[in-house]
């Protein structure tokens, strides 16, 4: 075998073909590298050679001060552990409910699943809208709790659709009928058998909802009015805003050098929250990566 493949020699045309796919491939990472390392070290430089444009790769006249001002906030740390926890418990009921949902519309055996399929991806078209989810939310006495940051967003059809097709794809009927036949039921199936065959798929959802959690504004905004509950987007927002006071306020209670200084720590703030807001999901992503382009490929077949 390691003979056959010695003799195949690569011609001309592809050694155009990987010199093309390198290059392409190249302007991209760099298209999407790029931006990211300037972020990185913009955050660390000063503000008179970010406004000067001196920033090109590394950090220029390096500085902490964007995250001094950031962690001196009484409700930083208390905001990151609640978008931890609103992403670790998010993401588990998110799973969960996503199984649970998935796995049965998968079944060909199921009563009635084209018409519960029906009912869930019309939910993807048509809402009640922001007010009556507001009204909703406050009936259901999650006003102001964790909960309503978890609870809204528990099920995602649009997941759940990907998972259904995967189950179809990769858990044959034939497999189902092998265990039936030894005695086993639906349940023991499903936690012994689907679940352990279905890793790639899991690690793929429980990444889309972790972000989601990790990145979510609008729900804490809507929801919430105690800021000890803030997730930590919403404490960075109102970090942005105590720096972003009009000037005439500004020259009632400082000097002008004091406005120079925060003005130039307004340019790096802007910075220094993408960093310590991306940081922990940046952090996460390697290491379910592989599971990344096998779980969606299979996923996103249609069924």
């Amino acid at each position: 075998m390691a003979r056959k493949y010695a003799l195949i020699r690569e011609t001309a045309a592809d050694r155009v073909f990987n010199v093309f796919n390198i290059s392409i491939l190249s302007i991209i990472l760099v298209a999407i590298l790029y931006p990211l390392i300037y972020i990185f070290s913009a955050s660390f430089s000063s503000a008179y050679a970010v406004i000067a444009n001196r920033v090109w790769l590394w950090p220029v006249d390096v500085t902490f001060a964007s995250y001094k001002a950031i962690f001196k906030h009484r409700l930083i740390l208390t905001g990151y552990g609640n978008s931890f926890f609103y992403m670790f418990t998010g993401t588990i009921i998110n799973l969960i409910v996503l199984m649970l949902g998935a796995y049965p519309l998968s079944r060909k055996d199921l009563p009635g699943r084209n018409i519960f399929t029906f009912i869930f991806v019309f939910t993807m078209f048509f809402s009640g809208g922001m007010i009556p989810s507001y009204l909703l939310v406050r009936n259901l006495g999650m006003l102001n709790t964790r909960w309503a940051m978890i609870v809204p967003g528990a099920l995602s059809v649009y997941n759940m659709v990907v998972a259904r097709t995967y189950f179809q794809k990769n858990i044959p009927a034939e497999l189902l009928d092998a265990s039936q036949m030894d005695g086993c039921t639906d349940w023991r199936f499903f936690l012994s058998i689907v679940l352990p065959l279905s890793t790639p798929i899991i690690a793929v959802m429980a990444l889309f909802h972790a972000v989601g959690h990790w990145n979510s504004f609008f729900n804490g905004l809507l929801y919430l009015s105690d800021p000890n509950l803030y997730p930590l987007q919403l404490v960075l927002r109102d970090v942005l805003f105590l720096t972003q006071l009009p000037m005439q306020v500004l020259e009632s209670m400082m000097d002008q050098e004091q406005i120079a200084e925060l003005i130039n720590l307004m340019e790096l703030l802007k910075y220094a929250v993408i960093v310590v807001g991306s940081l922990p999901v940046l952090i996460l992503y390697p290491f379910i990566q592989r599971y990344f382009v096998r779980g969606m490929l299979i996923g996103s077949l249609k069924g």
